[in-house]
């Protein structure tokens, strides 16, 4: 246990000052609003595991209304409300510090659910299960998990999955989760490959150059372990990626 939380201590520095935790692109987040149907007057909208809210002040400008951000990095949220504040949205995003896979909030009550690269931390059917309960009739859920695209996977794509992230699925498997859990798929949409690297990757690759002569044996594991997942997208993206599903409570 102590171990582990070295390590979360440790892919918080990593990230540290990064505007993205993870793949993105505003201009791919922008096109998913857009064609998402209309929300009720006065909606409830939150990102789940915000981060330091790429996706939550995009919301925030777009709909001009108050997003409830939620992760559990109180780091990561006071970098938020800072880019919020630079931004002037600041007005519009309220930062919770809290866990997304119990969150005591009322059923039935959230219009539009964000939530990107954060799902697998519940795994998929987890994060679908948790919060169904949460969605407002004919409530919205933005979700974005990493996928399987092909059904021919490379054999070093497999093992390195297989290991970091059993749960991973295909489109089509995790669409079946969704509406098992009480969805309707309205959408699914591939995260370019151009929102790995010049969003996430690059900048990473500049922290992990910055920390590594000072990094020590948990950070210089945290260092391997992304360079090596790096190198594996760069070889095989083809393979898999991050799928946005977008879903409709049923």
């Amino acid at each position: 246990m102590e171990q582990q939380s070295k390590q979360i201590k440790a892919l918080i520095e990593l990230h540290r000052g990064l505007e993205r935790l993870g793949p993105g692109d505003a201009a791919f987040t922008k096109h998913l609003l857009s064609i998402l149907p209309d929300l009720p007057q006065n909606p409830c909208i939150v990102d789940l595991g915000s981060g330091t809210g790429a996706g939550t002040r995009i919301l925030a400008d777009w709909y001009k209304t108050k997003i409830t951000a939620v992760d559990f990095s109180r780091p990561f949220l006071e970098e938020l409300q800072t880019y919020a504040k630079a931004d002037g949205l600041d007005h519009l995003i309220r930062a919770e510090e809290g866990d997304i896979g119990n969150l005591s909030w009322p059923a039935a009550s959230i219009d539009l659910l964000w939530s990107e690269g954060a799902a697998y931390s519940l795994t998929f059917e987890g994060a679908l299960k948790a919060w169904r309960p949460l969605m407002a009739p004919n409530g919205l859920a933005a979700i974005s998990e990493i996928s399987w695209f092909t059904k021919k996977v490379p054999e070093p794509v497999l093992k390195y999955w297989e290991k970091a992230y059993p749960a991973i699925a295909s489109e089509t498997e995790n669409s079946k989760l969704a509406m098992g859990a009480g969805f309707e798929v309205i959408g699914i949409h591939r995260l370019p490959t151009e929102a790995w690297w010049t969003n996430y990757y690059e900048p990473l690759k500049e922290r992990m150059n910055v920390l590594r002569p000072s990094a020590d044996p948990v950070m210089q594991n945290v260092i391997d372990e992304t360079e090596m997942e790096i190198e594996l997208f760069k070889n095989c993206k083809d393979s898999y990626g991050y799928s946005f599903y977008l879903l409709k409570a049923v």
